[in-house]
C-alpha cells in the first residue's frame, strides 16, 4: 500500500470522527491529511509530505476556529435580573430562602454588607442560586 493510501485512509477516519463530534477541527485536520495524500500521490518525499500536511492543518484549524468564533451566539443576560423577590427566611451565612416565580429558591447576598430587607432584587445568578441586593442594578 502506497503512502497516498495511508494518508487518505487516515483522512477518512478523521472525517468519521468529525461526524461524531461536530466541531469542524477534525475536518480541518482531515483536509490536511488529504492534501498530504495528494502530495504522496504526486511522488513528493515523505518529509515534505509531513511539512505540507502540517502547514495545511495549522491554516485549516485557524480558519475553522475563526469561523466558529464568528458564528458564536452572544450570551444573553439572565431575564431575571432586576426582578423583585420576597425573602422568606434569612440565614446567618448571608444566604436566604426566597419566593420567586411561584417557587422557593436559595439566594445569597451579592455584597455581604448589603442591608437585609423583606423585598430584595436579583442582581445575578450562580447556577441555580440567586444573587440578591437591596436595590436594583442599572
Amino acid at each position: 500500500m502506497g503512502d497516498s493510501w495511508i494518508w487518505w485512509v487516515l483522512a477518512g477516519v478523521l472525517v468519521g470522527a468529525e461526524l461524531v463530534t461536530g466541531t469542524f477541527y477534525l475536518l480541518a485536520v482531515a483536509v490536511a491529511f488529504a492534501v498530504g495524500g495528494v502530495a504522496a500521490f504526486l511522488g513528493v518525499v515523505v518529509p515534505l509530505q509531513l511539512v505540507t500536511a502540517g502547514i495545511v492543518a495549522v491554516v485549516a484549524i485557524m480558519v475553522a476556529h475563526r469561523w466558529r468564533q464568528n458564528r458564536a451566539v452572544p450570551q444573553q443576560p439572565p431575564l431575571d435580573l432586576g426582578q423583585a423577590v420576597k425573602v422568606l427566611d434569612w440565614k446567618d451565612d448571608h444566604s436566604a430562602r426566597v419566593a420567586y416565580r411561584g417557587s422557593q429558591w436559595d439566594a445569597e447576598l451579592a455584597a455581604p454588607d448589603a442591608s437585609r430587607a423583606e423585598t430584595m432584587y436579583i442582581v445575578g445568578t450562580r447556577g441555580s442560586v440567586l444573587l440578591i441586593a437591596d436595590r436594583r442594578t442599572a
